[in-house]
């Protein structure tokens, strides 16, 4: 069963608590084996302050590690939210005996952030052939509307998103099939 998340004010007094990171002036130590398996125990308790320290120790870096790979800051505020999530909602998939949790935590930000780029990576060369054929056409086929991704047409159609990609591509296909019988495909 999912567990909900804290709410933003959860973790204001978890400075303070066992296992908190130090204050914002001091240099910061890695946590010992013994504060991160603590941590770990709290968070598979369901301890909402436990989850505003690993943010506090650890938002910085993974927001660092998931821009490096998106080069976008508002993806990797999303990766972060979502590794986070990720762990608040299965802690039991980290085990401290095996590894760091910086480092577990790091590995998952930059997966999710791989597959972030590669999802706006398959969008973009869609979005590129739009605004091209947009470009050359006339009247109402200029409208920008009927050039829509497969999100916004399974939106609008109330079908499932992948129903709207199979029915893109195949009217994709029949239309380079019919500009290649009329001699006019690139």
């Amino acid at each position: 069963m999912a567990r909900r998340l804290p709410s933003a004010g959860a973790g204001a007094g978890a400075g303070a608590g066992p296992g908190a990171a130090p204050g914002a002036g001091a240099a910061r130590q890695p946590p010992s084996r013994h504060e991160t398996v603590e941590l770990h125990g709290r968070l598979v308790a369901g301890d909402p302050t436990a989850l505003a320290v690993v943010h506090e120790r650890y938002a910085r870096y993974l927001l660092a590690v998931a821009a490096r790979v998106t080069r976008d800051a508002d993806a990797a505020r999303d990766v972060l939210q979502e590794v986070l999530v990720a762990f608040w909602q299965h802690p039991l998939r980290f085990d401290p005996e095996r590894g760091e949790l910086r480092t577990w935590l790091a590995v998952l930000a930059h997966r999710r952030a791989v597959d972030w780029v590669r999802r706006e990576t398959s969008r973009r060369p869609n979005d590129l052939v739009a605004r091209q054929l947009t470009e050359h056409l006339d009247g109402p086929a200029a409208d920008h509307d009927f050039l829509a991704r497969e999100d916004e047409v399974a939106t609008r159609l109330a079908i499932p998103e992948g129903t709207a990609k199979s029915r893109m591509r195949a009217a994709l296909s029949a239309l380079a099939l019919t500009l290649t019988r009329l001699g006019a495909a690139p």
